[in-house]
Protein backbone atom coordinates (compact mmCIF):
# COMPACT_ATOMS: atom_id res chain seq x y z
CA UNK A 1 0.00 0.00 0.00
CA UNK A 2 2.79 2.44 0.94
CA UNK A 3 4.67 1.56 -2.22
CA UNK A 4 1.59 2.27 -4.39
CA UNK A 5 1.07 5.59 -2.63
CA UNK A 6 4.74 6.51 -3.17
CA UNK A 7 4.57 5.63 -6.89
CA UNK A 8 1.40 7.72 -7.30
CA UNK A 9 3.06 10.68 -5.56
CA UNK A 10 6.12 10.43 -7.82
CA UNK A 11 3.93 10.24 -10.94
CA UNK A 12 1.85 13.22 -9.79
CA UNK A 13 4.98 15.27 -9.10
CA UNK A 14 6.44 14.35 -12.49
CA UNK A 15 3.26 15.39 -14.29
CA UNK A 16 3.12 18.74 -12.46
CA UNK A 17 6.78 19.43 -13.28
CA UNK A 18 6.14 18.49 -16.90
CA UNK A 19 3.53 21.24 -17.20
CA UNK A 20 5.58 23.94 -15.47
CA UNK A 21 6.05 26.98 -17.66
CA UNK A 22 9.56 28.32 -18.15
CA UNK A 23 10.22 31.94 -19.10
CA UNK A 24 11.95 30.97 -22.36
CA UNK A 25 8.86 29.03 -23.53
CA UNK A 26 7.77 32.23 -25.25
CA UNK A 27 10.76 32.21 -27.61
CA UNK A 28 10.07 31.20 -31.19
CA UNK A 29 8.34 32.17 -34.41
CA UNK A 30 4.68 33.24 -34.35
CA UNK A 31 2.13 33.84 -37.08
CA UNK A 32 -0.30 36.70 -36.60
CA UNK A 33 -2.96 38.53 -38.58
CA UNK A 34 -2.97 42.32 -38.43
CA UNK A 35 -6.35 43.32 -36.96
CA UNK A 36 -6.54 46.40 -39.19
CA UNK A 37 -5.20 45.31 -42.60
CA UNK A 38 -6.04 41.59 -42.12
CA UNK A 39 -2.60 40.72 -43.57
CA UNK A 40 -0.48 37.94 -42.14
CA UNK A 41 3.05 38.19 -40.82
CA UNK A 42 5.50 36.31 -38.64
CA UNK A 43 7.42 37.60 -35.65
CA UNK A 44 10.30 36.04 -33.81
CA UNK A 45 10.33 36.46 -30.04
CA UNK A 46 13.84 36.19 -28.64
CA UNK A 47 15.62 36.52 -25.33
CA UNK A 48 17.58 39.77 -24.83
CA UNK A 49 18.86 38.90 -21.35
CA UNK A 50 17.65 36.80 -18.44
CA UNK A 51 13.88 37.34 -18.13
CA UNK A 52 13.68 40.05 -20.84
CA UNK A 53 12.32 39.48 -24.36
CA UNK A 54 11.90 41.35 -27.64
CA UNK A 55 10.26 40.59 -30.99
CA UNK A 56 11.09 41.42 -34.59
CA UNK A 57 9.30 41.04 -37.93
CA UNK A 58 10.70 38.06 -39.87
CA UNK A 59 8.10 37.50 -42.62
CA UNK A 60 5.35 39.58 -44.23
CA UNK A 61 2.51 38.49 -46.48
CA UNK A 62 2.26 41.84 -48.28
CA UNK A 63 5.38 42.46 -50.46
CA UNK A 64 4.92 46.22 -49.95
CA UNK A 65 5.79 45.71 -46.28
CA UNK A 66 9.15 44.01 -46.86
CA UNK A 67 10.75 47.21 -45.54
CA UNK A 68 9.60 46.13 -42.05
CA UNK A 69 11.61 42.89 -42.08
CA UNK A 70 14.02 42.92 -39.16
CA UNK A 71 12.14 45.70 -37.36
CA UNK A 72 12.23 45.16 -33.60
CA UNK A 73 8.67 46.19 -32.82
CA UNK A 74 8.38 44.89 -29.26
CA UNK A 75 10.88 45.43 -26.45
CA UNK A 76 11.26 45.27 -22.66
CA UNK A 77 8.86 42.35 -22.14
CA UNK A 78 9.67 40.81 -18.75
CA UNK A 79 8.51 37.50 -17.31
CA UNK A 80 6.52 37.44 -14.07
CA UNK A 81 6.67 33.82 -12.82
CA UNK A 82 3.97 34.35 -10.17
CA UNK A 83 1.38 35.37 -12.78
CA UNK A 84 2.95 33.26 -15.57
CA UNK A 85 2.69 36.39 -17.66
CA UNK A 86 5.06 38.52 -19.73
CA UNK A 87 4.59 42.16 -18.74
CA UNK A 88 5.73 45.75 -19.25
CA UNK A 89 6.42 45.37 -22.94
CA UNK A 90 6.61 48.33 -25.30
CA UNK A 91 4.96 47.73 -28.66
CA UNK A 92 5.49 49.80 -31.80
CA UNK A 93 2.97 49.29 -34.60
CA UNK A 94 5.08 49.17 -37.80
CA UNK A 95 4.51 52.26 -39.90
CA UNK A 96 2.67 54.20 -37.18
CA UNK A 97 3.82 56.81 -34.66
CA UNK A 98 3.71 56.21 -30.94
CA UNK A 99 3.98 53.14 -28.75
CA UNK A 100 1.64 50.90 -26.82
CA UNK A 101 2.04 48.84 -23.68
CA UNK A 102 1.72 45.09 -23.95
CA UNK A 103 1.52 41.95 -21.91
CA UNK A 104 1.36 38.33 -23.05
CA UNK A 105 0.62 34.89 -21.71
CA UNK A 106 0.97 31.43 -23.15
CA UNK A 107 -2.59 30.27 -23.80
CA UNK A 108 -1.76 26.74 -24.95
CA UNK A 109 1.12 24.78 -26.46
CA UNK A 110 0.94 26.79 -29.68
CA UNK A 111 -1.10 29.91 -28.83
CA UNK A 112 0.10 33.17 -27.33
CA UNK A 113 -2.41 35.67 -25.95
CA UNK A 114 -1.22 39.21 -26.72
CA UNK A 115 -2.82 42.32 -25.23
CA UNK A 116 -1.76 45.71 -26.58
CA UNK A 117 -3.14 48.87 -25.03
CA UNK A 118 -2.76 52.61 -24.69
CA UNK A 119 -2.74 53.99 -21.17
CA UNK A 120 -4.80 51.39 -19.33
CA UNK A 121 -5.48 47.78 -20.33
CA UNK A 122 -9.19 48.46 -20.95
CA UNK A 123 -8.18 50.73 -23.87
CA UNK A 124 -6.69 47.99 -25.99
CA UNK A 125 -7.06 44.90 -28.09
CA UNK A 126 -6.32 41.20 -27.58
CA UNK A 127 -4.88 39.06 -30.33
CA UNK A 128 -3.81 35.43 -30.49
CA UNK A 129 -0.56 34.50 -32.18
CA UNK A 130 0.10 30.93 -33.33
CA UNK A 131 3.52 29.41 -32.71
CA UNK A 132 5.02 27.90 -35.85
CA UNK A 133 7.90 25.50 -36.30
CA UNK A 134 9.63 27.37 -39.12
CA UNK A 135 9.93 30.62 -40.99
CA UNK A 136 7.75 31.00 -44.07
CA UNK A 137 9.35 31.63 -47.44
CA UNK A 138 9.38 35.33 -48.31
CA UNK A 139 8.02 36.19 -51.78
CA UNK A 140 9.45 39.28 -53.41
Amino acid sequence: MKRTFFVLCVLLLASVCGFAQKADDICGIYYMVDPFSKEGSQAEIFKVKEGVYSAKVVWVENPEKIKFLGLEFMTQLTYNPEKKEYQNGVLKYPGKKGTYKTYMSIDSANKLKVRGYWGISVLGMTMYWTKESKLREQKH
